[in-house]
């Protein structure tokens, strides 16, 4: 059966968040599942404990599964668990806590570098290049998903290693703030990176989280920088409800581009693991699907971490 990654996938950020969510997921074969453990609204305290909390309930399952490496993804699969990493914005303690993957700015400017809505983009600060190579050094991925334009393209200037898009869709196809530009995802394939598809309604298209949406991204993107540099992931919100509120609540942190459609519709997980077959309805080899659905990231996961 062909590997899943599913790169970005997000469970309440509370520390009592039901982790059995995960197991929506479940599919023959090995299942890697990365996420979310705090963004730009969460403290250092608030992602320590969410994390404390996530691993301390996977272990608890038979079903799930903490990994901090390949051999320990194929094992799982061998198992039939899930297996589970984490991305959050922090370096070498993390690293030691199962943290892989990192977002160096969130929407908006920080310390790092500028966010996807903001309207100057001066691109990652002398503090964000230190950071990165801090990530290079320690094996955590940099990601440009939510930064801004020059921000993902400096990310791929200063990695000594391969640079992601973890769940971002492209703005040629949908012209969202939160979509990538062709140079960007050129840039990404250039550091032997990967852009990763995602299943968000408003990113794929007028709210539309659909398999048919989806491939349009995934098909464009393969057209314009190879199948190696190209993956998936949901970014499914089990915290639906809460990231809704968020936006509510707090519209300085989100523009109308996330709220002129209604409420965010994401890909189910039940979905968006019917991929490969749809995938495959449509004429695409059984190579091809499998770098997309797992090969592409799994190449990443085993030059950087």
């Amino acid at each position: 059966m062909t590997p899943l990654w599913d790169q970005h996938a997000c469970l309440p950020l509370q520390p009592d968040a039901d982790v059995g969510y995960l197991t929506r997921f479940s599919r023959p074969g090995p299942t890697y599942v990365s996420v979310n453990v705090g963004y730009a609204p969460q403290t250092h305290a608030d992602s320590t404990n969410l994390l404390a909390h996530f691993r301390s309930a996977i272990s608890r399952r038979s079903d799930l599964t903490v990994v901090a490496s390949l051999d320990e993804i194929d094992a799982a699969g061998e198992r039939g668990q899930i297996a589970v990493g984490f991305d959050l914005d922090n370096v070498h303690r993390f690293v030691e806590l199962g943290v892989r993957t990192m977002l160096p700015t969130y929407n908006h400017a920080n310390a790092a570098g500028c966010g996807c809505l903001d309207a100057t983009d001066t691109g990652l600060t002398a503090w964000g290049r230190r950071l990165v190579a801090e990530m290079n050094s320690a094996g955590m991925v940099p990601d440009g998903s939510h930064c801004s334009v020059r921000t993902g393209l400096d990310l791929c200037e200063v990695s000594t290693k391969p640079v992601i898009y973890s769940h971002s869709c492209m703005r040629a196809v949908w012209d969202h703030p939160r979509n990538i530009t062709d140079d960007q995802a050129r840039e990404c394939a250039r550091t032997g990176g990967v852009v990763g598809i995602t299943g968000v309604g408003i990113f794929l298209g007028p709210n539309t989280p659909t398999l048919e949406a989806m491939t349009r991204h995934l098909e464009y993107a393969v057209d314009l920088v190879g199948i190696d540099h190209v993956g998936v992931s949901t970014d499914h919100s089990f915290d639906a409800a809460d990231f809704l509120a968020e936006i509510r609540d707090h519209p300085d942190s989100f523009d109308d581009s996330y709220t002129r459609w209604g409420p965010i519709q994401w890909m189910a997980p039940e979905v968006f693991i019917t991929l490969g077959a749809h995938l495959s309805r449509r004429g695409w080899g059984d190579s091809d699907i499998a770098a997309v659905l797992g090969g592409n990231f799994r190449r990443v996961a085993a030059a950087s971490w």
